[in-house]
């Protein structure tokens, strides 16, 4: 199934799990920085609502801002700041571990939410 093109104004349900069910959080500095690179790419385009991190895989409740909200450069290319956070993550978990090659399972996966309760289990 192809995923939906992300659109402004619509919540989403972002998730992965590492390559090969690897952990994708060594150490506790792994989870501050992964938030760090949440809150330098993806809060400017978003609001986050929940997040999950575990060892092996993470997810995240987030609504894309409207249009007007979201920095100019990011407009026409939303999905972006995501290639970033999760490009910037790999990189710097490589470089620390030893490590090459994909960190995470495959792309991104994102469902569209798109009625209360779904946004509610996802955020309990």
């Amino acid at each position: 199934m192809d995923k939906d093109v992300l659109e402004a104004g619509v919540i989403y349900h972002f998730y992965n799990r590492g390559n090969n069910h690897e952990n994708i959080f060594i150490e506790e500095r792994n989870y501050d920085y992964f938030l760090k690179l949440i809150k330098k790419y993806v809060v400017p385009i978003s609001e986050v609502y929940a997040y999950c991190l575990l060892k092996n895989h993470f997810h995240i409740a987030l609504r894309i801002k409207e249009k007007e909200e979201i920095p100019t450069q990011y407009q026409e290319k939303i999905h972006l700041p995501f290639s970033n956070l999760f490009n910037t993550y790999t990189k710097s978990v490589n470089k620390a571990y030893q490590r090459t090659g994909s960190l995470f399972q495959e792309h991104p996966k994102r469902n569209r939410v798109e009625n209360e309760d779904y946004l509610r289990q996802l955020i309990v």
